[in-house]
């Protein structure tokens, strides 16, 4: 699941007259069970989304459902959470959670806020805790590179939480629908992944999939590829070896994808690299083919059991996608805009 789908389901909530809370990872100090920014929404009978599990959100959903009976809903407010001293959790960190009654009063902005995820744009929504009452403000921010939150102080001895929420671009394709398309679907299911499941022999999905996976269906598979977005993950498991030629073919045409993975074995590498040689690619672009698949990044699983490939292939692409975040972090990290409340 993205880990933006809350505010989705936000918008969904209130649309269907259901309040909720909106709990926020507001800072994270030391260890703690997520990062700043981390979100997830308590209903009365629900919980969507994580701030890390264990005691921790267990007192976070206790508090958040204290306050939803409230005739009026209370303003924002924060609580702070030295884990190790007021909840015996070994991590030792402090976590400041912050707390808010998401209700109709908030539609317009929540709304607004649902449409920039919508269109793929990211936002930093700003709450005032505390000098005066709650509001919320929404301000678009196109240089923002990930998902996290910041405490600042205004002069009115207000809190103000800045929450920059980037729509994923964590898009994966993976072709083909067998032992092993069928078990990476059920691993990506619980990643922040949006996922295109694509195959051409429609009885062979399974009836339900996860919610941030998207079954299609379709005899040119190929086409699919070049419609994808730029910057993704592509995993290639499909039954028949001439369709999975093709779709390296149409890959390496366009390279411009973040993964290329091939199941199969070292003497399949092998076939492959000289027909695509053949073909007129270059060493260079046959090199970044990543085949036999998750065993790259020190990983060192031999496995070939469906579900132990698929959790090192989901490994693999993690560990592509933290370096390639950290990098970006270093080199071009924007600052905040102003913001005016």
């Amino acid at each position: 699941m993205p880990d933006e789908a809350w505010i989705i389901e936000l918008a969904s909530r209130l649309g269907r007259g259901e309040s909720a809370v909106l709990v926020t990872m507001a800072r994270a100090s030391g260890s703690t069970p997520r990062e700043a920014g981390a979100a997830m929404l308590v209903g009365t009978q629900d919980v969507f989304g994580t701030i890390g599990g264990g005691h921790l959100e267990f007192e976070a959903i206790r508090l958040a459902r204290n306050a939803l009976p409230q005739s009026s809903a209370p303003a924002p407010w924060l609580v702070r959470f030295p884990l190790a001293a007021s909840l015996g959790q070994c991590c030792g960190g402090v976590a400041t959670l912050a707390f808010a009654v998401i209700g109709a009063r908030d539609r317009v902005w929540v709304e607004r806020a649902a449409q920039c995820m919508r269109e793929g744009a990211a936002l930093q929504l700003v709450t005032r805790i505390g000098a005066g009452g709650d509001s919320h403000t929404i301000e678009r921010n196109p240089d923002a590179i990930d998902s996290d939150a910041v405490l600042a102080q205004t002069g009115d001895g207000a809190t103000l939480l800045v929450h920059t929420v980037v729509p994923s671009d964590f898009n994966v394709l993976v072709f083909g629908n067998g032992h092993v398309g069928r078990a990476l679907a059920q691993v990506l299911g619980a990643l922040p992944a949006r996922v295109r499941w694509v195959d051409g022999r429609e009885e062979d999905f399974p009836a339900h999939v996860a919610g941030n996976i998207e079954i299609v269906v379709t005899d040119v598979a190929e086409a699919e590829l070049r419609a994808a977005p730029a910057g993704a993950f592509v995993i290639v498991t499909t039954h028949d070896h001439a369709l999975d030629l093709g779709l390296i073919e149409t890959a390496l045409a366009r390279d411009d994808w973040r993964y290329l993975g091939l199941i199969g074995s070292t003497s399949k590498r092998n076939q492959f690299e000289r027909r695509l040689l053949a073909r007129g690619f270059s060493p260079q672009q046959v090199a970044r083919i990543t085949c036999p698949i998750g065993r790259g990044h020190g990983l060192s699983i031999r496995s070939k059991a469906p579900g132990a490939i698929a959790v090192a292939v989901a490994a693999e692409i993690l560990a592509l996608r933290e370096s390639a975040l950290n990098r970006v972090r270093l080199e071009s990290r924007a600052p905040l805009p102003v913001i005016r409340v």
